[in-house]
């Protein structure tokens, strides 16, 4: 099943919900500076773990201590809401294991 593409009325009740999030085009990204590469990839293998659990799959760059993710639902054309719950999970992660 396919999900419904946010409208632009949407995302701007969505957006607040993941401030540390910048809307790129048809993506939201951010980039965690996880303080080591050890720590980086340590969290790239967490975030492994999420998306496979939900389904969803980010773009993940990875440049020495820092990873970044981009996330949109590519059969939607768009962004999701499960976009945004993924950004908020690994909000999460980060806090919990990463935030200096």
């Amino acid at each position: 099943m396919r999900d419904a593409r946010l409208s632009a009325l949407e995302l701007d009740s969505f957006l607040p919900t993941v401030p540390s999030w910048t809307l790129v085009d048809r993506e939201i990204a951010r980039t965690f500076d996880c303080g080591s590469f050890r720590a980086a990839i340590a969290f790239v293998v967490q975030i492994g773990y999420l998306a496979e659990a939900t389904d969803h799959h980010p773009d993940i760059d990875v440049r020495y201590r820092r990873v970044r993710i981009a996330l949109t639902t590519h059969d939607s054309d768009g962004l999701t809401e499960r976009d945004f719950a993924l950004a908020r999970a690994l909000d999460e992660v980060f806090v919990a294991n990463y935030q200096q």
